[in-house]
């Protein structure tokens, strides 16, 4: 029994955060490092600046092949048109499974105000791309052991798959609303007994707001964003601050999100039975200088229950380029 209710609270701690090894990309904190266009495809070529982002995430070190991300992406508008293009390449490696994905998106962006001094844009995006899933059996076995729903190779299968976005920004305020992987996906979780993973849909709607005392240098951005995974019925919510500081080269900030699943798993502690939800703690800091940019985050789970007391480091390194003037009097910086 205790065993039984332990591996309930870890399915649900890995299902929550990072998905089964199958969702696509696995959804973290990085997006406030300016980063928006890695969940949200309607976020591409939004800003004044073509952009250039470089992630690598590595969690629990000193564990043997602990969770792994490396992300790259670039997105710019096209010409001085409404229209935009992105790109996102992806490897994210997990104990035997990994993926390696590859997504291209088209984002058309609509000013609703008269003139391009005061903010209000409607934005849509489409990202289409494929997925290349991986299950090393390799080491399953020993030599000479059998096992029908072992085949004791390295198994492979590549998936496409669809992402729609929208995204509204009017003066400091903005909006989100995307669907990732909305198609059906078999991939490679699946056995004679019929059990197929296919369902990777997951829904995110994110919001904020920027708030600016007149002729200060500093600026506040809370923002929230609600995740859910259609397949599990599991939702989480992510509650973030963020501040930031103008500075003669660029803009340095810095900020705190706290994640927290909205579903629990019960366990056996000693003589009662006890619940937890699963829930992280992701503090982060940046600087912009001129068209570069640079930024740290640390996830730390705080939970009675986990796999690892270890945290999950992140690099983040960015460049702008192709800037044109900003248009906006707002503070926005995802837009200026």
């Amino acid at each position: 029994m205790k065993l039984k209710n332990t591996y309930l609270v870890g399915l649900t701690v890995l299902s929550t955060f990072f998905g089964f090894s199958q969702e696509g990309m696995p959804l973290y904190s990085d997006y406030l490092t300016d980063n928006y266009y890695l969940i949200h495809p309607s976020m591409a070529g939004v800003a004044n600046c073509a952009k250039v982002r470089l992630t690598a995430r590595q969690q629990w070190f000193g564990v043997d092949d602990a969770p792994s991300l490396q992300t790259l992406s670039v997105n710019s508008r096209i010409g001085d048109g409404p229209s935009a293009i992105g790109g996102i390449v992806y490897n994210d490696a997990n104990g035997f499974h990994s993926s390696t994905g590859a997504y291209i998106t088209y984002a058309h962006h609509l000013l609703l105000s008269r003139n391009e001094v005061d903010l209000n844009m409607i934005s849509f995006g489409l990202s289409a791309g494929f997925i290349q899933y991986k299950l090393d059996e390799t080491s399953f076995l020993a030599a000479g052991d059998f096992d029908q729903l072992i085949a004791g190779i390295e198994q492979s299968a590549t998936n496409f798959n669809i992402d729609v976005g929208m995204s509204y920004h009017f003066l400091d305020f903005y909006a989100h609303a995307t669907a990732k992987n909305i198609l059906n996906n078999d991939g490679i979780n699946f056995n004679e007994q019929g059990f197929v993973f296919n369902n990777l849909r997951t829904f995110l709607l994110s919001s904020g707001y920027v708030f600016q005392k007149y002729g200060s240098d500093w600026s506040f951005e809370p923002s929230l964003m609600y995740m859910y995974r259609d397949a599990t019925q599991e939702s989480s919510i992510d509650i973030n601050a963020k501040v930031y500081r103008e500075v003669d080269f660029g803009k340095i900030w810095g900020g705190l999100s706290y994640r927290r699943s909205l579903d629990g798993a019960q366990f056996l502690e000693g003589n009662s039975v006890s619940s937890q939800k699963l829930q992280y703690f992701t503090p982060f800091i940046g600087v912009d200088y001129n068209q570069f940019t640079f930024a740290y985050t640390y996830s730390y789970q705080a939970n009675t229950i986990n796999f690892n007391t270890g945290g999950f480091h992140q690099i983040t390194l960015g460049y702008n380029f192709n800037c044109r003037r900003e248009k906006y009097e707002c503070n926005c910086p995802a837009i200026n």
